[in-house]
């Protein structure tokens, strides 16, 4: 890896597929340096090589299971020692679990408090200082409308993402003033491989109809984090959602959720 900085650089994690790769694909074609992260070394090397050939750019990938502990402080110090200095850090990459949370497996889920929690907030720990040090930075954090309700057959996912929304929201009234912005990000149900993953393919959520595509929603959180606004919800349909989901008393809207997320008979 050597520094062939020009421009602002973009970290974005988990860029190998879905809303992670259209974001990284809308960054490169606006001619901004990247940095892709992911842990399917393959793809990411193939998409790093369109990428910096298409768009004329700087692509660094970086090979990295997220679900591992020491992961952030190793992408710090290696940028760091390549003199690569990111000025936007999108953190993207995040992952689901299925079922009753008694029957569920703890080391999957283990997992995926690692990197939807703790390799966001590791990272944003990280990179965050040289951006107030420097006056300018953006934070794209992605959680999902599932931080705005409980979620029953996905609790410790849902709870995961009301954290991101809750931790992003925080930090980003703490940098007012300071010339670096956080926006968070909160899809709906998206037409990508997130079910498929989460082995919910069979729930009635998953067969919504007109789900948005993973090129949409990277569309409306790009022109969101370079506006500046603070939380963003693709969609007027999860728009309403999250709004009525405001006057519901709280055991109700567990109990749709729940129904929502129930095998299809």
């Amino acid at each position: 890896m050597k520094n062939t900085q020009k421009t602002e650089t973009v970290l974005v994690t988990g860029s190998a597929h879905g809303i992670g790769y259209e974001l990284a694909l809308i960054f490169a074609s606006h001619n901004f340096n990247l940095v892709l992260v992911d842990k399917d070394a393959e793809t990411i090397k193939k998409i790093a090589e369109e990428f910096s050939s298409k768009f004329n750019i700087s692509v660094q990938y970086l090979v990295k299971d997220l679900s591992v502990s020491t992961s952030p402080t190793e992408i710090f110090n290696q940028l760091q020692q390549a003199g690569i200095k990111i000025d936007i850090l999108v953190n993207n990459a995040g992952f689901g679990t299925y079922g009753v949370f008694s029957e569920t497996d703890w080391n999957t889920e283990l997992k995926m408090l690692q990197v939807n929690i703790i390799t966001l907030t590791h990272l944003t720990k990280l990179f965050l200082p040289d951006m107030i040090k420097q006056g300018y930075g953006k934070i794209l954090n992605v959680a999902s409308v599932a931080a705005f309700q409980p979620g029953p057959l996905m609790a410790v996912y849902f709870a995961s993402k009301a954290y991101v929304l809750s931790f992003s929201e925080a930090i980003a009234n703490e940098l007012e003033g300071t010339g670096v912005t956080v926006t968070t990000l909160c899809p709906g149900p998206t037409d990508s491989e997130f079910q498929k993953a989460a082995a919910m393919e069979e729930s009635k959520i998953a067969h919504v109809n007109r789900m948005m595509t993973t090129k949409t929603v990277a569309k409306i959180g790009f022109d969101s984090l370079m506006a500046n606004k603070t939380t963003v919800i693709p969609g007027i349909r999860n728009k309403i959602l999250v709004e009525s989901v405001k006057f519901a008393p709280r055991n109700i809207v567990t109990k749709i959720v729940k129904n929502m997320h129930e095998l299809r008979t």
